[in-house]
């Protein structure tokens, strides 16, 4: 089984983005709180580790994987 890879595209002038933000605006979380839990109890990885860094920086290029979804960070268009 395959799963499909969103893309999350910063915003113009944006450098990066904070793991709990990315998590809440996919909608993979119903809140900002619900990302921060999941994110220190280790449900969460960047590019294959689990980071439990709710603030991490993740820039392009990184992909944050939860709960079966795949988010890779791109540059904004």
């Amino acid at each position: 089984m395959t799963t499909q890879t969103q893309a999350f595209a910063l915003l113009p002038g944006d450098e990066f983005v904070e793991l709990y933000k990315v998590l809440k605006v996919q909608g993979l979380v119903n809140g900002g709180g619900d990302a921060k839990h999941v994110i220190t109890e280790g449900q969460v990885t960047v590019n294959g580790e689990i980071d439990t860094r709710k603030r991490k920086k993740c820039i392009v290029g990184d992909v944050i994987s939860f709960n079966g979804a795949n988010i890779e960070i791109v540059a904004a268009q």
